[in-house]
């Protein structure tokens, strides 16, 4: 029971991360921190739906299907890590106003700080939502790796949305990839003390 509650804070904990890295310095600048960033920013400039509604909006579909191919449990803590992230994204973006000095500056701590909260939610046995979920069926389905398929994917929803807002925000996307999966991989391998690695069990229905 102890550690089934240390596993939900830590689960609360990263999505809140994820949510400040998104709100407080990437989505200002229009960076997606990720595919389904990316839709959301989309959706925020064509339909004007708050940033936080639309992060929701671009993850409920595969939600859905994520039931099936990967199991209650995965789905359960990818939909609370989802959830407390977008409400995350509602509150800070509405309420708190940051002087952004430098997109520099902004796109360092917002990948260091996103990548923190990815792989806390990897490291519990949750996830970030997103294109993780069509990029994990994908691969199931072709028995292709899951990293390249979510690159590609990834790639085409930055593609989209630099030539919607503005071309440069695909070189910033790309650098905040190139950051916060340097930072994901350093939390996924790193030594904790011993609580259940639940980060495969999206492979167990």
């Amino acid at each position: 029971m102890v550690k089934q509650i240390i596993i939900y804070i830590l689960l609360f904990f990263g999505a809140v991360i994820q949510g400040l890295a998104m709100s407080l310095f990437l989505f200002p600048h229009n960076i997606p921190s990720g595919g389904g960033a990316g839709l959301a920013i989309l959706l925020n400039h064509f339909f004007h739906f708050p940033l936080g509604f639309a992060l929701w909006i671009a993850n409920a579909v595969f939600l859905i299907f994520a039931l099936n191919y990967f199991g209650f449990t995965w789905t359960i803590k990818t939909i609370l890590s989802v959830a407390t992230t977008s409400l995350t994204v509602s509150y800070m973006t509405e309420n708190v106003f940051l002087t952004h000095i430098h997109i520099g500056l902004d796109l360092l701590l917002g990948s260091i700080f996103y990548g923190i909260g990815v792989g806390t939610l990897i490291r519990v046995g949750s996830s970030s939502g997103g294109m993780v979920i069509p990029s994990l069926m994908i691969a199931r389905i072709r028995n292709w790796n899951p990293g390249v398929v979510m690159f590609w994917i990834n790639l085409c929803i930055f593609l989209l949305t630099s030539v919607v807002i503005d071309y440069k925000i695909i070189l910033f996307a790309i650098i905040c990839q190139f950051l916060s999966t340097r930072v994901i991989d350093y939390i996924y391998v790193l030594e904790v003390p011993k609580i259940p690695s639940l980060s495969l069990s999206w492979r167990r229905k």
